[in-house]
């Protein structure tokens, strides 16, 4: 494989994680669980989301390795995969609260 053929792969694989975290139920989960594993019931109580919609999205997370489990007896917890991910969501949530900041419209420089 080309190095233009691995990198087209590489930024499909981007846009696909990206699309995973598109999902704003998939954002609100991720954010709750950037910090310190929590258990599904945890998290649905928090997002104000049903258990079966939290646990069907944590699939999602963790197919796309955004999200990791550990099982402490009867319950699975769930946490950021790796520093990566919580350091890009700290960052755009950063982001967005720098809208009031002067600087030129989006879409200009």
């Amino acid at each position: 494989m080309n190095s233009t053929s691995q990198d087209e792969t590489r930024i499909d694989d981007l846009a696909e994680v990206f699309r995973v975290m598109g999902d704003a139920n998939r954002l609100r989960i991720l954010v709750l669980v950037l910090d310190r594993p929590r258990p599904v019931a945890d998290i649905a109580a928090a997002a104000g989301l049903s258990q079966s919609l939290v646990s069907h999205n944590l699939g999602r997370l963790r197919a796309s390795r955004l999200v990791s489990a550990e099982r402490r007896g009867k319950q699975v917890f769930y946490v950021a995969a790796d520093q990566h991910v919580r350091t890009v969501l700290r960052d755009m949530l950063e982001h967005i609260g720098e809208v009031d900041r002067p600087g030129p419209p989006l879409g200009q420089a």
